[in-house]
């Protein structure tokens, strides 16, 4: 049985959808640096740096980053498709999950603590870092709506690894609003992933559907 740490509303959840999808068993830990009182010092000693999600292998091996984790799924549970079977298909999946966790995730990592890129600074310099992260954060959902977006999923015909990366990640720091005005296409995609019925019955524990 795996066993995943994480917490409501967070990368988790993505995990949580691909573990449902894959059909493992697995048992939820909720932790969490912001929740003091969740199980954060059983996190810290597996994962020193306290994120989230961090999943524990039946065989005891830790496995943190949300692209890892969901690569490591795809190829133990191939029947899954989390991953793509074509291989040229797998890498440009591959691609795009290392591009959200690259260039996304950073990203909204500054927005969320501003405080630790800039300890010395006042609340002015560290409002225009996180304007800043925002604008460019956005600007990435753009790109890779242009280079990965497409339908019915963004991994072909059924809604896989970098799907559930994209759906979670996107619901964060302003992305759907943001991205219902400028990629229109890709956010109807996203909404679609939203609505598949395994992904749905995950999501529905982490946040309201409604973006």
């Amino acid at each position: 049985m795996y066993t995943l740490y994480g917490y409501k509303g967070s990368g988790s959840a993505a995990i949580e959808a691909a573990l449902v999808r894959a059909g493992a068993k697995f048992r939820l830990v909720e932790a969490a640096s912001w929740a003091p009182s969740s199980a954060l010092a059983e996190l810290e000693r597996i994962n020193p740096l306290r994120q989230i999600p961090a999943l524990v292998s039946p065989d005891g091996a830790l496995l943190t980053e949300s692209a890892a984790i969901l690569i490591h799924l795809g190829l133990w549970f191939p029947a899954s498709r989390l991953l793509p079977a074509d291989p040229r298909d797998r890498d440009r999946s591959i691609r795009g999950l290392v591009y959200i966790a690259a260039n996304c995730y950073s990203a909204i990592g500054i927005i969320d603590y501003p405080e630790r890129w800039l300890p010395r600074a006042d609340d002015a310099q560290r409002q225009a870092l996180v304007q800043g992260a925002r604008e460019r954060l956005h600007l990435h959902w753009e790109i890779f709506a242009d280079q990965f977006g497409c339908v019915p999923f963004l991994d072909g015909e059924a809604a896989g690894a970098l799907d559930l990366l994209a759906a979670v990640v996107s619901k964060w720091s302003g992305s759907r609003p943001h991205l219902r005005k400028t990629r229109p296409a890709f956010h109807a995609t996203l909404q679609r992933i939203d609505r598949e019925p395994q992904v749905a019955e995950v999501f529905a524990r982490h946040w309201d559907l409604q973006d």
